[in-house]
């Protein structure tokens, strides 16, 4: 029988072979109670299980294949600092100790109530690491369990099988990496998931957020992954099995005519050029962005410096890493964003409280409220300019006195660099995340204070539409076409437009080619997304014409039916 099962499309493509089932990702786990002659045993048990997780994933590492992405390697590195860190292994512990239990349970006593922190962050992309808890505390269950960890080696690796799974972890990929997987397809996952950026990286389609299909799926079932809609077709007709061989061919064509634009500038039919950045979440993800031919990198996240850690990271650190970014760019610009987390979790000791943290103390608001956190940031930010084009964005800004505050702190960390006689650049950009809707309604109040503008879609349509889109019950409410969304975002570029100030948008947005000819139409002139994405955007710009954009772009704005604003999107497109 002929089925389809929907999900989240989050990388590209099409796929077509037999289903491969992997083993069951959730766990039973038995809670009984230990002897007490029996804790100290139990204790070591667990110990001897996060030993045998850490060697292996070490062994991983040292195994990385040849000409896998970078990210394989720096994710595995993130893994490993989830098992050492002591509120997952010392509070275990502590919990065997205190409730005399089975090793399995109190771990997954522990791994729960990390995880229900992760679901208190505000920032979508950082409630996401949750799943690298679960991923890595499923391995240890697994060792103290007596299973075998990793996936499955296909019977027949010729055919190309697709991998389905209720949920796959960075170091499974780099197991899925050594077999001829043609796709794989997971139960839970987004977009943001680490798995996602590297399914992306390795132009793999893949689909998340499937639900049911681990259940649904048989071992052997003939599959067809649509990554670019997000459909899974299990045991297709003849008819549209021979239909999709004819989409797969001519996708895998088209993806090869892309690389030849690497070196292509991105410039339209009317001779308007346009720059394309690129995001990144690690300095290894730069060679990426190189290979897609960025012309910069558009944002930088830092958060990846300071989670998962007991203590914070220190000044030199972070210089380290912001210097390596800088100068792997070679002289082309360099956005990095400062620390962008909610202080509703624990943050090297800093801790805070709020019933809603995606309006509470988090991003600038945070880094204010603790100066010195946000001083050490600035200077290593500072020093790592002196080795290039270095550029300073400053996220969830709604008022103008966050700006002052913020270059008072600035002002305060030059001078402290100069009293040390630590070179950097004085000249160095600050910028503004526009993601919030009162920072786009009162936005020539900010353009007196900042350098550039870069407008953070994915919060942004959150904020404006009230709507959480990783909440499933509510996710398809989120839409960048809602009129709402679309006179925003004319507004602020238009806004900067005039006042002659740099902006771009380095959300998923920016990322979409459906919507690259709108963007354009809108005066957007400076795009930032994931590297994958990159050529598809270009190739889209030099098919088009800013003129004929701009047309149709008036008209959408014009109107506030949905049905129209898709119709005439679609006539923008053809």
């Amino acid at each position: 029988m002929s089925f389809t099962v929907h999900g989240i499309g989050v990388s590209d493509g099409i796929a077509i072979g037999p289903a491969q089932l992997a083993a069951e990702g959730q766990l039973e786990v038995a809670h009984y109670s230990v002897p007490p002659s029996r804790v100290a045993e139990e204790v070591v048990r667990l110990e001897g299980a996060l030993a045998a997780v850490r060697r292996e994933l070490q062994d991983l590492k040292a195994h990385i294949p040849a000409h896998a992405p970078a990210e394989l390697e720096a994710f595995l590195d993130v893994h490993m600092m989830i098992l050492a860190d002591a509120t997952l292994s010392e509070r275990t512990a502590e919990l065997i100790r205190s409730q005399q239990c089975n090793a399995e349970w109190a771990l997954k006593q522990q791994a729960d109530a990390l995880m229900a922190q992760f679901d208190r962050i505000g920032d979508s992309y950082m409630r996401e690491r949750k799943a690298d808890v679960r991923q890595v505390v499923e391995r240890v269950l697994k060792s103290l369990l007596g299973h075998g960890n990793g996936i499955p080696v296909p019977p027949s690796p010729e055919q190309g099988n697709i991998l389905v799974a209720h949920d796959l972890s960075p170091a499974d990929v780099v197991q899925f990496k050594q077999h001829p997987y043609a796709s794989f397809v997971t139960d839970v996952g987004s977009a943001t998931s680490h798995t996602a950026i590297l399914a992306r990286s390795l132009n793999i389609p893949c689909i998340m957020a499937l639900h049911h299909a681990r259940q649904l799926i048989r071992e052997g079932d003939m599959l067809i992954v649509d990554g670019d809609q997000g459909v899974v077709i299990v045991n297709p007709d003849s008819p549209v099995l021979a239909e999709y061989r004819l989409r797969r061919r001519e996708w895998e064509l088209g993806r090869q005519k892309l690389k030849r634009l690497r070196t292509t500038a991105a410039t339209t039919l009317d001779g308007t050029p346009v720059e394309l950045h690129a995001n990144i979440e690690l300095p290894e993800d730069v060679a990426q962005a190189q290979e897609n031919g960025a012309t910069g990198i558009g944002l930088f996240r830092t958060e990846f410096l300071f989670l998962k850690r007991g203590d914070l990271p220190d000044e030199q650190e972070q210089f380290e890493a912001y210097r390596k970014v800088v100068m792997a760019m070679d002289g082309l610009p360099i956005t990095i964003r400062t620390l962008d987390l909610g202080a509703d979790k624990q943050l090297g000791g800093i801790t805070a409280s709020g019933t809603n943290p995606a309006l509470g103390l988090r991003a600038i608001r945070l880094c204010l409220a603790e100066p010195k956190l946000f001083i050490v940031q600035l200077r290593a930010l500072l020093r790592a300019s002196a080795y290039g084009t270095l550029r300073i964005l400053i996220p969830m800004l709604s008022t103008a006195a966050e700006i002052r505050q913020t270059h008072q702190l600035i002002e305060e960390a030059k001078r402290s660099l100069e009293a040390d006689g630590i070179a950097f650049d004085r000249d160095t950009e600050i910028g503004g995340m526009i993601e919030i809707p009162a920072a786009a309604l009162t936005l020539k109040t900010f353009l007196r204070e900042l350098d550039f503008l870069s407008i953070g879609t994915n919060d942004l349509i959150q904020y404006t539409l009230a709507i959480d889109r990783t909440d499933d019950s509510v996710a398809h409410l989120y839409d960048p076409l809602h009129p709402a969304v679309l006179q925003l975002l004319a507004r602020v570029i238009r806004t900067a437009n005039q006042a002659k100030i740099s902006v771009s948008i380095c959300g998923e947005v920016a990322g979409d080619v459906a919507l690259t000819r709108l963007l354009l139409g809108l005066g957007l002139r400076v795009f930032s997304m994931h590297p994958a994405q990159l050529l598809e955007v270009k190739q889209r710009i030099l098919q088009s014409s800013v003129p004929a954009a701009e047309s149709v772009t008036k008209r959408i704005l014009r109107t506030e039916d949905p049905q129209r604003i898709s119709s005439l999107l679609a006539k923008l497109n053809v």
